[in-house]
């Protein structure tokens, strides 16, 4: 199985500490070389970086971190990376067979999530989702949340940053078989903006989006300076 990890963005909230969020130091280990790590636990055999802002430094890292974790990590450009995160996923996933882990840059994992998640694949699921019930979890920025409201049997039912009701929140953990881009290229063509939620809705629509609730786990997605001094103190 291959992992696409989505590392394109501007990283706004971290530019104090750093020029590059997914290059950022955690414990000293860049963010990006841990998704790699946590992918490569997981089972991963190859993995697909979408980069953007500053491609050229986060592509010359590739190689180096290639040789340490012991698979191929190859990248693929968007050259607009201002564009919503659905883009990469496109971008990305036109280079991976099959089905795929699909991460954050900026989102760290307790051993164990993604090895689960991988499993998760079956024929009546377009898109597995790693969820989080505890939604008052203070690792959480409820302001940047993308929250998640799910059936009796835990398909999604609703997905995005302003949905009135939600039982979860997304941990940016995703097990996606090819329907997903096939979703975001969808949506983009009725006119959406292009959104990986965006997707994920057109796919929960169809009954196609499930979620695997990841209990008492650890994770956090490191996107302001207090959620990185949380991780600094979770794995220094």
């Amino acid at each position: 199985m291959d992992a696409l990890i989505i590392a394109a963005g501007y990283g706004t909230r971290l530019r104090e500490i750093s020029q590059s969020k997914p290059l950022t130091p955690i414990a000293g280990v860049p963010l990006l070389e841990r998704g790699v790590r946590q992918a490569r636990a997981a089972g991963v055999e190859r993995v697909v970086v979408v980069t953007g802002h500053q491609a050229v430094e986060v592509e010359k890292f590739l190689p180096a971190l290639s040789d340490r974790v012991g698979i191929p990590v190859v990248s693929e450009r968007v050259l607009h990376w201002s564009t919503p995160n659905g883009h990469s996923v496109v971008a990305g996933a036109a280079k991976i067979e099959g089905d795929y882990l699909l991460l954050m840059a900026d989102h760290v994992f307790e051993p164990g999530i993604l090895e689960r998640l991988a499993r998760q694949g079956t024929k009546s699921r377009g898109v597995t989702l790693a969820i989080d019930r505890r939604i008052d979890n203070p690792l959480i920025d409820p302001a940047d949340a993308t929250w998640v409201k799910t059936d009796a049997d835990g398909r999604i039912e609703a997905i995005g940053k302003a949905i009135p009701e939600y039982d979860a929140v997304d941990c940016g953990a995703f097990l996606a078989t090819p329907e997903l881009a096939q979703a975001i290229r969808a949506a983009i063509a009725g006119g959406a903006a292009g959104s990986l939620s965006e997707g994920m809705q057109r796919l929960a629509d169809a009954g196609r989006a499930a979620t695997m609730d990841i209990g008492d786990a650890w994770w956090i997605d490191v996107d302001d300076p207090r959620a990185h001094a949380q991780a600094e103190a979770a794995l220094g």
